[in-house]
This record gives structure tokens, sequence and C-alpha cells, in this order.
């Protein structure tokens, strides 16, 4: 495993394509058949081909299977030539049990498109700090493509097709929290799981960049101390910038007499870097936004509005992945 601070090559994947295989995986819990089939019938729309294997709907407790049976799928769909992208099914529970036990080097040999978010998040930071592959935080099949509207396709092109610099659709839900302005690297995903890094060879690096956070159905307390967590272990202070996701259900009761902005700020409002709420990245209620963890990206927030600009492409624009260091 790289040790902490040292430089990493990054590996950009090869830019996606109409007609090209799309590998589905389940690295964490068990997935319902039809939903599988409902998304890979809105990848089929979309142009792609779906692929998986019969293994994905095997169940132990509330896995999709084994850890060992998780691994081998996922460094299978890594080193099949044909498939061209890895997208996860669901998240649920369970990505942190393939830790360890992935061959990484395999992975950063054969670098692929890897989408996912929840608790797929600990394989998104895990890839990027681990190999330098970049990955996308962004739909799933059974929890965004199997439904309609679940996808901002508009994000999920320019992510994976390699634009070369774009700016998330204004539509994407961000409102102004702290106003400034800020480049740094895009990076990090589901704050349940970020936060459960800390204190493990796998914790989060997040110094440099603009940090995306998100949760679903957490209470406004739970949310407050997690930001806390991550502010005491010292993870928020080199940050450039942050942003909130839509954090959907994030309510203590409808009559609470507060809101959650209220409660980030008062964590986050005096660290001196522009805060953006609301992008609607990951648990979502309509048209998930993907997300390239590991570029670089601009953030600006003023009193009318936050944007949030891609500075980079995210994949190689060949066959053949681009290397190249920070």
């Amino acid at each position: 495993m790289q040790q902490p601070g040292t430089p990493i090559p990054r590996i950009k994947p090869p830019a996606l394509q109409h007609g090209d295989t799309v590998g589905i995986v389940a690295p964490a819990s068990n997935i319902q058949r039809d939903l599988l089939n409902a998304g890979c019938d809105m990848l089929r729309r979309l142009g792609y081909k779906p692929f998986c294997l019969e293994s994905i709907f095997d169940q132990d407790l509330y896995f999709a299977g084994s850890a060992e049976r998780r691994v081998r799928e996922l460094e299978e769909m890594f080193v099949r030539d044909e498939v061209r992208a890895i997208l996860c099914a669901r998240g649920g529970y369970g990505s942190n049990y393939l830790l360890g036990k992935l061959n990484l080097q395999k992975i950063a040999r054969h670098p692929k498109i890897f989408v996912g978010y929840s608790d797929n998040t600990t394989l998104l930071t895990h890839f990027v700090d681990s190999t330098g592959l970049l990955t996308f935080h962004g739909p799933m099949i059974t929890k965004d493509f199997a439904h309609a509207d679940g996808v901002d396709l508009i994000s999920w092109e320019a992510a994976l097709t390699g634009r070369s610099e774009w700016a998330v659709p204004s539509d994407s839900g961000m409102k102004p929290l702290v106003e400034g302005s800020a480049e740094g690297v895009l990076y990090g995903g589901c704050l349940s799981m970020l936060v459960a890094s800390l204190g493990t060879p796998y914790q989060i690096r997040t110094a440099g960049t603009i940090l995306f956070l998100e949760d679903v159905a957490t209470k406004p307390f739970q949310i407050d101390r997690m930001l806390m967590q991550l502010k005491l272990a010292g993870k928020l202070e080199s940050a450039r910038g942050i942003i909130f996701g839509e954090m959907t259900d994030c309510v203590q009761h409808k009559g609470q007499g507060y809101t959650l902005e209220e409660v980030v700020l008062r964590v986050v409002g005096d660290l001196g870097i522009p805060v953006a709420f609301g992008l609607r990245s990951g648990h979502v209620s309509q048209r998930n936004v993907t997300l390239p963890i590991g570029v670089r990206a601009a953030l600006t927030v003023d009193s009318r509005e936050a944007r949030l600009t891609i500075l980079e492409a995210a994949t190689a624009p060949s066959a053949v992945s681009a290397r190249r260091r920070t």
C-alpha cells in the first residue's frame, strides 16, 4: 500500500463509448434480480452492453456472497478485455471486507472506469489513494438505472467520455453556504464511510481537496458528530473547499425547528473555505450526478450560487490509459 504523503502517479481509465460492455459487480450487499434486470434494460437503451456473472445473485447473510466471491468478481471485471467500465449494482454494507484482499497491482495494470457510491465509497477512495486510479461517484444499477429519471446523463457523459473541462449542471441542487473560491482535487463520498476509515490503514487523505460529503437517513446530530470527528482528526483543516450532498431524509423530525444547513455550519463555518450544500450525487431523490474522484476541480461560492467546475478529463482518450503525475 502506498504510504501516506507519498506522491503517487494518477491513472486515467480509458473513456467509455456507446456500444461498450459494462461489467456489473456487487461488492457489498445482496441484490434483487428484478432491479438488476431493470437497470440493465436502461443501460441497453443508452447504447451499452451490460454483463454480469451469475454469482452476483449469491447471498451470505446480508452480503452478495462471500468476501472471496466478491473479490474474484471485481478482479475478473478489471481483467476481462471486453469490459470497458465497471458499475456497482448497489451499496448496502460489506465493501470493507475486500480491503486487504484485492490485488491492487492487477487493478492498476488493467485500469477501468469504476462507478458507485454509498458503501462503495470505501473502494472509490481506496483505489484513488492506493493505486492512483481515478474513480467515479455516481449512479448504480439497481438504485438509479433501474428507475425513471434516476441518472443525470449530462454529467455521466461528461465524466466518462473524456471531456477536458466541464461544469456540474446548474440544476444539480447546489446552493451557497460560505462564500469563497478554491481549487483542489475532488474527493469524498458517503460521510459514514469516510469517517469509518479513520484509525485504519485505509483512512481518507483530504489534504488539498474539494471534499464532497453526502449521506442518507442520518439524523442531524449524527451528521454533526461525524463532522466533528473529521474535524478533530484533522481531516477538515487541510481541505480547500467542502460540498455537501442532497442529504436525503437527514432530519430528526418534521418539526425540529432548525435546518441541517445550520447544523453543518456550526462545524465547518469557521474553516475559512468555501462551502456549498445540496449537490445531487449519491443518495438522491432523482438524476444522480456523476462526479470524478481524483481530478482537479474548482469550487466558487457567492451570495447567489455555487458552481463546481471539473478542470481536466477523468478518462484517457484512447484504449490505453494515460498515466500522469500530479
